[in-house]
C-alpha cells in the first residue's frame, strides 16, 4: 500500500519522471525553481490570482528553492522535508517510494482512548522516531492506546517544542527523515496503537517564515495572538489561506496515516467569516474520510466552546471528537498543590464542586463569569455532552513545561494525594491523556528549550525571566538567574527522560500503579462508556475536598465514584449502590458512614 495526498502547490512528483513546483506568490514579480543538482534556475510560469508552476524533470532527492525577484532564495512552504535549516533548500520527496504494511488499520473507537503525549526530541536516549518507535512495546504493555506527538513541522534550529514551526509539511529532520516518522506510525499501527499528530494553526514561528515577502496576505492586522502576526482566515484572499491548513491536516492523515490530529490554541484562531475556518476544516476532513477510517480530532481550546463537540443522532461527532479539559487540570492542581497563582485562582472558591461538575458534566466553567479574565463570561453549556467529549489529564507539556522550573506533580504534591487523584482519572469515563514519565513518577523536569540565533535568544531569555517575575519567588534578579536558559543545550538535555531511574524505587511502584489501573480502566470501565447517558451524570459534594458523583448507565445502571483528596476523613450522605470494583486501600473496610483521607472507590452496578 502506498499513499500520496494530492496537493495544489509544492513539489509534485509525476509518474512521466517530472515534477509539477506551484508556489502561490501574489507579492513577486518573477519566481524561479533553483535546483541544486543542476546549479541552475528554472523561471516559472505566471498564472493567474498570483499562482507560478513549472514542470520539468527532476528526481526525488533533489533540492531546491524558490527565488523571488531574483533576489531571495526561500524554501517551499509546503516543502515535505529541509536537509539543513528551514532557511535552506527543500528536498523533493515522493510519497509512492514508501511501502506502508497496515493495509487492514482502521484505527480504534474514541471510548478506548489511553493518550501518552511525548516530545520526540526528550522522550528517548536518541531523541527520534526510531527511538521512539524502541518503546512501543513499553507502551503497549502499560495499556496505552494512542501516542500523541509534540508538533513535528520544521522549526529554526535544533531543539524546539514544536510550537515554533514554520514550514508546516516538513517533519522536522533532527527527528529523522520522512521514511522515519512512517515507519513509526507503521510500527505502532502493527501494535495497535494509535498514533495523534499536535497541529499549529493559529501562528507561524518567530524565525524562518518567508511568506511576507512574497505571500503577505497569509497575514492580517485585523487580529492578534500572543505570538505574533495572526493568519488571514477571514480577509481578502483568505480562501487560499484557508486552503493551505486544510491541506496540512489531510496531508497528515492521508500521507501520513495519521489516527488524529489535536489542534493547538484554536481559542487564538481568529475568523469573523462563515463558516468559521474550525468548521470548514472538521467537515473536510470528515467528507474527505467518510467512515472508512476511526479520525479523531481533538481541539485545545480555552472558550469552553461546547457547540463544536455536538454529537449526530448516532452519537458520532458533527465536527470534533473533544477538547482538552484544561478545567479539570486546573481543579485538580489547586486541591493537589494549594496554589492560587495566575489562572488557578479561578478554582480556589469550592474547588470539591468544581471537581464533581468536571467530572459529571465536562466543563467548570459553561457560561459563568471568570475572575482571572476580568469578569467575562467563559464557556458554554456541557451537561449534555457525552464523556468521551473532555480529555483529562493532571499533567501534560504546557502544565509542567510553562513552570519556572519546570516541576513535575510528584515535586509538589503528597504521593498519597497525587495516587487519589490517579485513581480518579485512569478510571472516569472520560478520555485521560499521560504526559511522557508520569507513569513512573518521573523526577526530571519538562523545561522550555528552543536554538534561536543570538538577538532573538536575547529576547526569549529575558522575555521567560520577566514573565516569572510577577511571582513572589521569582522577584529578585538572583532567583530571575536560576529560571533555565531556554537556548542552554542543558536545558533540552535536562528535560529528557532518565529511563534508569525504572529499576528503582519508587519509580517501580509508581508504574505498578498506573499498569494496575489501566488494566481495571480496560476490563470494567471501557465496557460501560457507551452505555452512560449524556445529561444524567449527577455529583454530591462531601466536603472540601471530597465528592460523589453518579453516572447514569443504559437500563438503570450506575457507575459511581467516591473520593477524599485531603487528609481528614467526611461524612458520605448516601451509600452506593453497585459493587465495589476498586479501591486505593485494599485493606480499607467499607463503614459507609465516612470516606477516609486520600481514598477513591468505584462502584458499577449493571
Amino acid at each position: 500500500m502506498r499513499r500520496k495526498h494530492e496537493m495544489p502547490f509544492g513539489a509534485e512528483c509525476r509518474g512521466d519522471g517530472t515534477v509539477r513546483f506551484r508556489l502561490w506568490a501574489p507579492k513577486a514579480a518573477s519566481v524561479a525553481v533553483r535546483l541544486s543538482e543542476l546549479e541552475r534556475d528554472f523561471p516559472m510560469s505566471g498564472l493567474h490570482d498570483g499562482w507560478f508552476e513549472l514542470v520539468t524533470e527532476a528526481r526525488p532527492g533533489t533540492q531546491y528553492q524558490f527565488k523571488i525577484d531574483n533576489q531571495h532564495s526561500v524554501p517551499d512552504p509546503a516543502s515535505r522535508f529541509q536537509t539543513s535549516t528551514v532557511h535552506g533548500a527543500s528536498e523533493i520527496i515522493d510519497p509512492l517510494a514508501y511501502e506502508w504494511r497496515d493495509n487492514e488499520w482502521h484505527g480504534r473507537p474514541w471510548e478506548e482512548a489511553v493518550i501518552y503525549e511525548l516530545h520526540v526530541g526528550t522522550f528517548s536516549r536518541e531523541g527520534t522516531f526510531a527511538g521512539a518507535e524502541a518503546k512501543l512495546d513499553y507502551l503497549s504493555d502499560l495499556g496505552i492506546t494512542a501516542i500523541e506527538l509534540m508538533p513535528l513541522s520544521s522549526f529554526p534550529g535544533e531543539r524546539n517544542w514544536g510550537y515554533d514551526g514554520v514550514l508546516p509539511y516538513a517533519p522536522a529532520r533532527c527527528y529523522g527523515r520522512p521514511e522515519d516518522l512512517k515507519h513509526l506510525i507503521n510500527a505502532a499501527h502493527g501494535k495497535n496503537l494509535m498514533v495523534l499528530l499536535d497541529v499549529v494553526y493559529n501562528h507561524f514561528g518567530p524565525d524562518g517564515n518567508s511568506l511576507w515577502l512574497y505571500a503577505p496576505q497569509f497575514f492580517t492586522d485585523r487580529h492578534r495572538t500572543p505570538w505574533g502576526q495572526a493568519i488571514n482566515f477571514d480577509g481578502p484572499d483568505s480562501r487560499i489561506v484557508r486552503d493551505y491548513f486544510i491541506h496540512n491536516s489531510l496531508y497528515w492523515l492521508e500521507e501520513y496515516h495519521f489516527d488524529g490530529l489535536r489542534f493547538d490554541a484554536v481559542h487564538a484562531i481568529a475568523d469573523d467569516s462563515r463558516p468559521h475556518i474550525l468548521t470548514e476544516l472538521a467537515e473536510t476532513i470528515r467528507n474527505n474520510f467518510g467512515g472508512e477510517r476511526q479520525i479523531h480530532l481533538v481541539l485545545e481550546n480555552h472558550n469552553n466552546a461546547g457547540r463544536y463537540l455536538r454529537r449526530d443522532a448516532k452519537a458520532n461527532p458533527f465536527w470534533y471528537t473533544a477538547q482538552w479539559n484544561d478545567d479539570i487540570h486546573h481543579v485538580f492542581h489547586v486541591l493537589l498543590t494549594g496554589e492560587t497563582d495566575g489562572y488557578y485562582s479561578d478554582y480556589t472558591d469550592n474547588p470539591a464542586q468544581r471537581l464533581g461538575r468536571c467530572l459529571a458534566e465536562g466543563y467548570a466553567y459553561q457560561g459563568e463569569p471568570s475572575a482571572f479574565h476580568d469578569g467575562a463570561s467563559r464557556g458554554e453549556p456541557s451537561r449534555d455532552l457525552p464523556p468521551e467529549c473532555f480529555v483529562s489529564f493532571l499533567q501534560n507539556h504546557d502544565q509542567i513545561g510553562n513552570r519556572a522550573l519546570g516541576e513535575r506533580i510528584v515535586s509538589l504534591s503528597n504521593p498519597a494525594a497525587v495516587r487519589t487523584a490517579m485513581a480518579i482519572l485512569l478510571l472516569a469515563p472520560s478520555p485521560l491523556l499521560l504526559f511522557m514519565g508520569e507513569e513512573f513518577g518521573a523526577q526530571t523536569p519538562f523545561l522550555f528549550f528552543c536554538d534561536f540565533a543570538s538577538e532573538l535568544a536575547d529576547r526569549v531569555r529575558y522575555g521567560r525571566r520577566a514573565e516569572f517575575a510577577r511571582f513572589k519567588q521569582f522577584r529578585s534578579p538572583e532567583a530571575q538567574a536560576r529560571i533555565p536558559d531556554p537556548n542552554d543545550p542543558a536545558t533540552f538535555l535536562a528535560s529528557k527522560l532518565d529511563w534508569a531511574s525504572l529499576e528503582r524505587q519508587p519509580h517501580r511502584e509508581w508504574l505498578q500503579l498506573y499498569r494496575e489501573l489501566l488494566t481495571c480502566r480496560r476490563e470494567k470501565i471501557v465496557p460501560q462508556i457507551k452505555d452512560i447517558v449524556p445529561g444524567l451524570a449527577q455529583y454530591d459534594v462531601l466536603g472540601p475536598s471530597a465528592v460523589h458523583v453518579r453516572w447514569g448507565l443504559a437500563k438503570r445502571g450506575t457507575l459511581e465514584l467516591i473520593t477524599n483528596l485531603g487528609q481528614d476523613s467526611t461524612v458520605l450522605r448516601n451509600r452506593p449502590d453497585g459493587k465495589l470494583l476498586y479501591t486505593t486501600d485494599a485493606n480499607c473496610v467499607p463503614t459507609w458512614e465516612r470516606v477516609p483521607p486520600f481514598s477513591a472507590m468505584w462502584f458499577l452496578k449493571t
